[in-house]
């Protein structure tokens, strides 16, 4: 009940920044990377156990741009020069340029060595397939749906080693689907491709949208735990959530990763009793809005200090301690 964890991405240490940096301008080799990867990796697990967060994500400190990270990785991708994103923020977009395929599992051994380090449960993290197709070209498939029907099967695949692997919360971000509520059923039959027969817990992330215009059919999503923003817009979007009553478990955002600003417990607090008027305590986990991964590595840490104390003096206040 009020279980607190996180989006996904933290922010990079400035020593991994570097090793990065010199990596993409050839001065250094891709190996370098990997004990790098993994002490920023071991900071961000005892960053969240000192904190008390109750759900740990690895931080994706081995990854970049949470599309072209895994269209490296798949036979029938290649990628393309700087595709401008948001602001001064750039990222090489995949193209799709022959029958996809998964030649080996992406994700699985990081996720194992991560889980080594620590009791506390971590999630799967990956990219949802409408995700995936939507911020890809696409110079193969006939159509969106047939790509997106055939990231579906690879994600499953991925979705399905993560589990037998030992992950009992695998999330799968679909931050595209809001923004195109015409293609909610596409995303709707992909999803259900993604997690049948699974058994752990499935999450999505669905970032930035119109709520209005797919809810309450977004409640079809075949996942757990819906996972959505509210700090960012000062919830202006929970009113729709209250009719019809929402039916699943939902990461309520109570931080907002876009501003530099750290809120204060009693905003948070509030924030928090604010959701438990439309959400059951039963169904409600606490997060950021999103990945902290534009935050400094003291402004993200500072954010989940105040998140994890104001959902225990909430717990306490309410009795649900």
């Amino acid at each position: 009940m009020l279980e607190t964890t996180s989006v996904g991405s933290f922010p990079k240490p400035d020593y991994l920044v570097r090793a990065r940096n010199a990596v993409s301008k050839g001065e250094a080799s891709p190996e370098s990377l990997r004990p790098l990867e993994e002490q920023a990796t071991r900071e961000w697990i005892r960053i969240q156990e000192d904190l008390g967060v109750d759900i740990l994500v690895h931080g994706e400190m081995e990854r970049g741009d949470m599309t072209t990270f895994f269209a490296e990785q798949l036979d029938g991708y290649g990628v393309s020069g700087l595709v401008r994103s948001y602001g001064n923020r750039y990222y090489r977009k995949p193209i799709i340029q022959e029958r996809l395929a998964r030649p080996h599992a992406m994700t699985v051994d990081f996720y194992r060595w991560t889980q080594s380090l620590t009791a506390r449960p971590v999630k799967g993290m990956l990219t949802g397939p409408y995700t995936m197709c939507d911020w890809s070209f696409d110079e193969f498939y006939a159509s969106r749906r047939d790509a997106v029907l055939a990231l579906a099967e690879i994600v499953h695949q991925e979705v399905r080693d993560l589990e037998e692997a030992g992950a009992r919360y695998i999330q799968i971000d679909e931050p595209a689907i809001s923004t195109r509520p015409a293609e909610i059923d596409l995303a709707i039959e992909a999803m259900g491709i993604v997690t049948d027969g699974i058994r752990a817990t499935t999450i999505s992330h669905i970032c930035y949208g119109d709520f209005a215009r797919i809810y309450p059919r977004i409640l079809d999503l075949p996942v757990d735990v819906l996972d959505l923003e509210f700090a960012n817009s000062q919830f202006a979007n929970l009113e729709i959530f209250r009719r019809p009553k929402f039916t699943r478990k939902i990461s309520v955002g109570v931080i907002d990763v876009h501003s530099h600003r750290v809120e204060s417990v009693r905003e948070v607090k509030d924030a928090i009793k604010r959701a438990l008027t439309v959400f059951d305590p039963e169904q409600v986990w606490i997060d950021p809005d999103c990945g902290l991964k534009t935050r400094t590595v003291p402004e993200a840490i500072d954010k989940l200090r105040v998140m994890v104390e104001a959902t225990r003096e909430v717990k306490r206040e309410l009795g649900l301690a």
